[in-house]
């Protein structure tokens, strides 16, 4: 028997129909890659715009892949602002919505309860099993406590027999949602009681191609299990980036020499292990916030979790310290990359935001140039910072350049454009993905994390700047 077959068995239904609650970065990709997986599929949001993309083949968000998977599976895919279509059209209920921080870092759960009380209510006109899953991100305790409560009042059942309800976060990277969904390392499961869990894990084995090992728990395990890998995640790049600011300072070290051995333990293993510059984008950050706040809530200490953020804040500020080191008086720095990461145009906590803006309120001349991020998209910057549409142009207007992003953009990058006009300037390329045609073309090559520059050579440039 087939999981789908499985499936059916198990809610009761001969039918392959799955709805998400949210349709936006995350539940986009999950609507396509469900309906990719041979589902039925029917979104939700309170967005009609949104909704009226999905229902015209079109990606509501960007995301790679997301636009050729919708128009792959058009026909499996549908979307809606009523709830009733959902709980009528559908046995399993994905919520994946928002869950901002507030202001004592924990996550605010308003929008999970405003999603899964609606949908209780349109589950009271409907018979048989419907089991809802929480995705968003929530703090410890949420899904058996006040969503759970909030599911039972408004729609009249109790969990258990005829009602489901599990706790599913996804462990994904915008910019690689649907290859990471595709493709997860793990599924993690809270479950309210066995039968949920099966369904789900039948929905896994059914939409995933990496065989993931599946575990399976109660909700509030899972609940602290997910924000518990984002803090480890974190505490790794903190500790790689307190090793390459080391290296900064020893002749002769390199931090990719030494954090690629500390790497090949496998006690510790390679991932996330590369000194280059902060973490930022809209989980991280706040992941490993929420779980210190958590500690302190509990009287639980918390120190790794809080000196990884501090070490974190300070990414920026070396940063600085390296461009002030090699600018000239009045001269003007080239900032490549305001996206988190590559790929896509989410700017939040992003280090090349939080490093121009650190810049131009210190009073430097700032060019900024992204491939994939808009002006509009980095309102913090507005009237602070120039913004162009070429490199090339943010490389002329520059004395010094600093790439901010892994984008595959700037790998291409050729050694004549930084010298167009006769003038060789100094780049830092913390990611170490500049060629070496560009190392042959500019006045200084600059790797933070590897000590090239004698102290007393750095000191000079520093007096002469100033």
């Amino acid at each position: 028997m087939s999981s789908l077959d499985e499936l059916a068995v198990l809610t009761g239904s001969d039918r392959k129909k799955l709805s998400v609650v949210g349709l936006g970065k995350l539940g986009s990709p999950m609507l396509a890659v469900f309906a990719h997986k041979g589902f039925d599929v029917i979104g939700l949001d309170v967005n009609p715009a949104f909704v009226a993309a999905i229902n015209e083949g079109r990606a509501p968000v960007e995301e790679p892949g997301l636009q050729e998977m919708i128009d792959r599976n058009r026909s499996r895919i549908s979307a809606t602002t009523k709830y009733n279509d959902v709980a009528c059209q559908s046995d399993v209920t994905f919520v994946i919505v928002p869950t901002p921080s507030g202001t004592d870092c924990f996550f605010t759960n308003k929008y999970v309860v405003e999603a899964v009380t609606k949908l209780g209510l349109a589950l009271r006109g409907k018979k048989g099993y419907h089991l809802v899953v929480v995705t968003s991100t929530v703090m410890p305790g949420s899904t058996d406590g006040e969503i759970r409560a909030a599911l039972e009042a408004s729609s009249g059942r109790s969990v258990g027999a005829d009602l489901g309800l599990c706790y599913n976060p996804e462990f994904i990277a915008l910019g690689s949602v649907i290859k990471d969904m595709l493709h997860p390392d793990m599924i993690l499961i809270g479950e309210s009681d066995r039968k949920s869990g099966d369904i789900l894990e039948r929905i896994y084995a059914a939409s995933t191609d990496s065989h993931p090992e599946i575990h399976r728990m109660n909700c509030v395990n899972a609940e602290l299990t997910k924000i518990s890998v984002n803090t480890y995640v974190t505490t790794k790049i903190s500790y790689a980036n307190m090793i390459a600011e080391m290296c900064d300072h020893l002749p002769g070290a390199d931090a990719h020499v030494v954090s690629t051995a500390i790497g090949a333990d496998s006690r510790i293993g390679k991932k996330y292990i590369k000194g280059a510059v902060g973490y930022g984008g809209p989980c991280f950050p706040r992941d490993n916030k929420a779980f210190a706040a958590l500690g302190r809530r509990l009287g639980v200490r918390c120190d790794l979790a809080e000196a990884t953020d501090r070490i974190n804040d300070h990414q920026v500020s070396r940063m600085v310290g390296f461009v002030e080191r090699y600018l000239p008086r009045h001269g003007r720095i080239a900032i490549l990359g305001l996206s988190y990461k590559p790929n896509t145009p989410v700017v939040e906590a992003s280090q090349g935001v939080l490093l121009a803006d650190q810049l131009a309120e210190a009073g430097h001349h700032v060019v900024v140039f992204d491939p994939v991020v808009p002006a509009s998209a980095a309102a913090q910057l507005a009237g602070k910072v120039t913004f162009v549409d070429l490199a090339d142009d943010a490389i002329l207007q520059s004395d010094v350049v600093v790439v901010m992003t892994a984008s595959p953009e700037y790998a291409k990058l050729r050694g004549d454009q930084f010298c167009k006009d006769g003038r060789r300037r100094v780049v830092i390329d913390p990611w170490q993905i500049l060629s070496a045609d560009v190392s042959c073309s500019v006045e200084d090559h600059v790797i933070p994390g590897r000590s090239a520059i004698p102290v007393e050579s750095q000191a000079g440039r520093r007096s002469a700047a100033a």
